[in-house]
């Protein structure tokens, strides 16, 4: 059971599904916005969501040749094709049920979408650089925004229009974010696969230009998500001192202290103290969002 957890990486998906949850019911309830999905709705949409997800990690480890030796020590590749494919299944079917439902038919080729990229970078795109950490990162934005179609877009009127695009823009927001984090994370993982990659062939940042290069660097693109909250700050929420408390120590002092220990890394455990204290920061976004009804109303 422990190994297929590993393989759909359900540590990453659980926090996609914090991250939904949390616009759902810390953003969009206590706000009173018009919304389209009921509680099962968004319950089926977080399945849909990390069904994909699931997905799209087997397909990865499937056409990482060391990962296949990898699989076959307590995973056959058969097995994990017809796992890919369920989970796939799942997704997309669910994504045609709750587009039909809200009545949005084309909204459904969005999971078809999702599904479609993951296959095409695991079978072409996997060598060229960077583009599976941009993929990645874009995903996990899309993820949150997916609430925002489903729930949020459907339900705008001529009335609602101004609070509807307000909210709706938070999301984004936090996509941005999202997006951000987990480019630095994916290339902070790309250095502990170093010796992985290598023997597969792949070119990865840190393979390029070396893993303590690569760390640097990334400690010092933490600057761009820092420097971004602090113009969030000082654009929404200078006038509410609990709101800027709340962002600086879930937020901004992580990121300080991740950019810190980012040019002093240097063994291993180094870098996983860093890849997990990307995730604790993802979970803290996630988390903020329940906090605006709180300090905004």
């Amino acid at each position: 059971m422990l190994s297929y957890l590993k393989l759909i990486k359900i540590d990453n998906l659980l926090i996609i599904a914090l991250a939904q949850l949390c616009i759902k019911y810390g953003l969009f309830e206590p706000f009173g916005v018009a919304i389209t999905l009921s509680n099962f709705g968004i319950a089926l949409l977080v399945i849909a969501t990390i069904s994909i997800g699931a997905a799209g990690n087997i397909i990865l480890r499937i056409y990482d040749q060391e990962g296949n030796n990898l699989l076959r020590s307590s995973i056959t590749e058969k097995s994990a094709n017809r796992l890919f494919i369920i989970f796939n299944a799942i997704g997309v079917l669910i994504g045609f049920y709750l587009a039909n439902l809200i009545g949005k038919p084309g909204f459904a080729a969005l999971f078809i979408l999702v599904s479609g990229i993951f296959y095409i970078y695991a079978s072409y795109l996997k060598e060229i650089l960077v583009v599976k950490n941009i993929i990645i990162a874009i995903l996990a934005a899309l993820s949150l925004i997916v609430v925002g179609i489903f729930d949020l877009l459907p339900a705008i009127t001529e009335k609602n229009r101004e609070s509807q695009t307000v909210i709706f823009s938070i999301i984004l927001d936090y996509s941005v974010f999202a997006f951000l984090i987990v480019l630095l994370r994916e290339i902070v993982k790309d250095c502990l696969n170093m010796d992985r990659d290598h023997n597969t062939g792949l070119k990865t940042i840190p393979i390029v230009y070396g893993k303590s290069r690569t760390i640097k660097l990334v400690g010092g693109a933490a600057i761009i998500p820092i420097a971004a909250i602090i113009y969030y700050i000082y654009t929404y929420l200078f006038s509410n001192t609990q709101a800027v408390i709340f962002v600086l120590i879930l937020l901004i002092g992580p990121l300080i202290y991740f950019m810190i220990r980012s040019f002093t890394a240097e063994s291993e455990k180094h870098i996983i103290i860093l890849k997990h204290l990307l995730k604790v920061i993802l979970i803290a976004a996630s988390l903020s969002l329940l906090l605006y009804q709180f300090i905004l109303k």
